[in-house]
């Protein structure tokens, strides 16, 4: 069997996740989000299939090593010590990509110039002869990374960017073009593959050199993005597979050669005669001019496709001979995706504006029922269409921090949501909303930047207006769609009741306008104090309605009806985060699991067994599929056990001690406040009587030095130390409540507690 290896694939920020299942569907496995970047593992094979098919990331690295880089001696110790000798050939050319600083290292060229030398010394020293520089197509590119002090070294195997297809030329130039990789992600995130496959059209009526028109195409036609380059950055090195390079070309031709016969009509309109030139040229060095159709036209005279022209020059507009009679023959209901001006620098605000709206005003008149997605840096660009967006997704564009809109057009329907607020809104209700989007502006922005997409946008902040709001994001099969998790905080009894219902008639209103969630996408509860069986996970409803979102790079399932909580705690983000970075290769077991979420980030982490442990079926069930959902369900050492958790802890720790169990490096314990099962006869839990208990035990479970981690959400609670003996205790309460939920200090306490050796 072929040896597993790690790569990173590096991506524009906004494309992680959409990378990371893209990655998964080829093969790689470990598939790990982070920042502007995913981790990914499997034999090279999976490595050349990412070069070849991966039409959203931007590089792919093969790490060689890291190691301490404080400074220019440590540096160039560290890059001798590699064996390059088994990777560059010795008669070969080489080339060095400096990325990030640390304190003594702060100049990109000098760290180039410094890890060049140790290189070049070092084959000098084993064979005498050394590689010389080559900055255009090196033999071999090799990618240094700094970053905290610490050098992370790689090779560069696809050798230069990947957005470089082969169809533009430095040549091809437009006003603010877009790069290939993020032209292919707004097509994903706006459903292309979807619309495609069931043979719908693409229109874009602003397509400049034709970026997202041939992306398009080939994402319909299943042609591999990497098929028309001739440099390869692997080709040169030691470790290339020729056979199976070659190989993998043969089949992606293949799928190509077959493809093309099943590319739907894809259209591209553009008032500038030289962009459509260039636009021209691009197509047919993409090997696509029969497939796109290209015509000069003002966003005014935007009309769909026509049956029966699809792939001939057809006329864009009323002047070049279509004429309005011909809307009767409009087919191919499907995408209109635009990347229109936004900024300064390309037109006033005025002008701008009614571009915008003119765009929205043709996709009303002549594309209903079809889907659109409009790319702008600018929200009031977004809502001068006059559509309202279903969801919004944030991409950066260079440094530009951006978004794609994404509408469903139907005359019957948008003019209404486009209202701003409902008749006779309380004054109130508009406070409540202008501090809900004070929040949202706010948090978003720290969402953004760390890839959150599910987190807490509000929480009884007004009186008046005692609800929490949380904002969900779907992936998966739910990408594009967004969610509200209301839960309202049981009003006092001195609040008259129709004044109470009212106000949360309202709040739901504003939730749904504000947040730009459809109305039916917003679940609300009324939040009670529970007690007694249940406790946190009764049963509200019978929907039966899941949906999957994402989180740390990893795929869960929520329930926004059925239950008091949905199935992701996302006040503990910081506290899975820290499991996932202290288990590589350790056991790890998680007490009162619920659903599990903890245990993926364990097998995330690479935990070498992963032990879940809870008495529901229901969410013992759960914690499977969210397992499963990530991949990880037959990874050797992943364990359910539906049973209670203070019984198994007993027995476990039983085994345990007397040598027939292995301890655990890792242990996450968070009970409910209080239960009082049926399944348990006449036994209770109380966290604040029995929590000594637990804890004892479960810290019998841990190896010399091993970290429990014991959390819990009663408000009053309070540890008793005295009682913990010799175990080291730090209260983490305040390191891990996220930014989100900094207005509620006592959503949960957390504390991390060492077994000594």
């Amino acid at each position: 069997m072929e040896p597993t290896t790690h790569y990173i694939a590096t991506c524009p920020k906004g494309v992680e996740h959409l990378l990371a299942v893209e990655l998964a569907s080829i093969g790689g496995s470990n598939v790990i989000e982070r920042r502007a970047a995913v981790a990914f593992s499997g034999p090279l094979e999976i490595a050349y299939r990412a070069c070849l098919w991966s039409r959203l990331a931007s590089r792919i690295l093969l790490p060689l090593g890291e190691f301490a880089a404080s400074n220019a001696d440590a540096l160039y110790a560290g890059m001798a010590a590699i064996a390059w000798e088994e990777h560059i050939p010795a008669d070969g050319t080489i080339a060095i990509d400096a990325v990030g600083t640390t304190a003594g290292l702060t100049h990109t060229r000098f760290v180039a110039q410094k890890a060049k030398d140790a290189i070049v010394d070092r084959l000098r020293d084993v064979s005498g002869t050394r590689p010389s520089v080559e900055f255009e197509q090196p033999s071999v590119r090799v990618n240094v990374r700094l970053n905290r002090e610490r050098a992370t070294v790689s090779i560069d195997l696809a050798g230069s960017p990947l957005h470089i297809r082969g169809y533009r030329t430095p040549g091809d130039q437009v006003s603010a073009p877009l790069k290939e990789n993020l032209a292919a992600a707004l097509l994903v995130r706006a459903g292309w593959p979807r619309i495609a496959a069931a043979g719908g059209s693409l229109v874009d009526p602003m397509c400049g050199s034709g970026t997202l028109l041939v992306e398009g195409a080939l994402i319909a036609s299943d042609q591999a993005p990497g098929l028309l380059r001739d440099y390869w950055g692997f080709a040169g090195w030691l470790g290339h597979d020729e056979e199976c390079w070659h190989a993998l070309l043969d089949e992606a031709d293949e799928r190509a050669e077959s493809g093309r016969e099943h590319i739907p009509p894809i259209v591209g309109y553009d008032i500038d005669e030289r962009a459509l030139g260039l636009a021209r040229a691009c197509v047919a060095r993409a090997g696509l001019s029969g497939h796109i159709a290209l015509g000069r036209a003002d966003v005014s005279e935007l009309l769909p496709p026509v049956a029966g022209l699809a792939e001939a020059r057809i006329p864009m507009s009323p002047g070049e001979g279509a004429g309005t009679s011909a809307l009767a023959a409009v087919a191919f209901p499907g995408l209109v995706i635009v990347n229109p001006p936004y900024g300064v620098r390309l037109g006033e605000a005025d002008e701008l504006a009614a571009l915008y709206a003119t765009l929205g005003q043709r996709l009303l008149a002549g594309f209903d029922g079809w889907e659109a997605a409009v790319f702008t840096s600018d929200e009031s660009l977004a809502r001068a269409t006059g559509l309202r967006s279903h969801s919004a997704h944030t991409f950066f564009n260079g440094p530009i921090e951006t978004k794609l809109y994404c509408f469903t057009v139907a005359r019957s329907q948008t003019r209404a949501e486009v209202r701003r607020a409902p008749v006779a809104r309380s004054a109130g209700a508009e406070i409540f909303a202008n501090r809900l989007r004070k929040n949202v502006r706010h948090l978003g922005k720290w969402a953004r930047r760390e890839g959150v997409t599910c987190y807490r946008v509000y929480d009884a902040d007004l009186p008046d207006f005692a609800v929490a709001v949380d904002l969900y994001q779907g992936a998966g099969p739910d990408a594009g769609r967004r969610f509200a998790h209301v839960a309202e905080y049981a009003p006092p009894a001195t609040v008259d009741p129709e004044v109470a219902e009212k106000r949360l008639t309202e709040a739901v209103d504003v939730i749904a306008e504000v947040l730009e969630i459809q109305p039916g996408d917003v679940a609300l509860k009324v939040r009670k104090r529970q007690r007694g069986e249940g406790a946190q996970y009764a049963r509200l409803a019978e929907r039966g309605e899941f949906v999957e979102v994402e989180e740390g790079g990893l795929l869960f399932e929520v329930n926004l009806h059925d239950y008091l909580d949905t199935g992701l705690f996302l006040d503990h983000r910081p506290v899975r985060q820290l499991i996932r970075e202290m288990v590589p290769g350790k056991r790890f077991c998680n007490l009162f699991a619920y659903t599990g979420v903890a245990s993926v980030y364990a097998a995330a982490g690479g935990a070498s067994a992963v032990h879940t442990v809870d008495l529901s079926e229901t969410y013992t069930d759960w914690a499977e599929r969210n397992m499963a959902l990530n991949g990880f369900a037959d990874r050797p050492g992943v364990r359910f056990f539906r049973t209670d958790a203070r019984r198994w802890l007993t027995e476990e720790r039983r085994r345990v001690e007397g040598g027939f169990a292995d301890p655990y490096g890792v242990v996450f314990c968070d009970p409910p406040t209080y239960s009082a099962s049926k399944r348990l006869g006449a036994s209770t839990f109380d966290v604040q009587r029995d929590h000594a208990t637990l804890i004892d035990d479960a810290a019998a479970l841990l190896a010399p030095d091993g970290v429990l981690f014991f959390s819990t959400n009663a408000r009053t609670f309070t540890l008793d130390t005295g009682a913990l003996g010799n175990l080291e205790v730090e209260d983490i309460s305040a390191k891990t409540i996220p930014p989100d939920f900094t207005r509620n200090q006592k959503i949960h306490r957390c504390y991390r507690i060492t077994k000594p050796r």
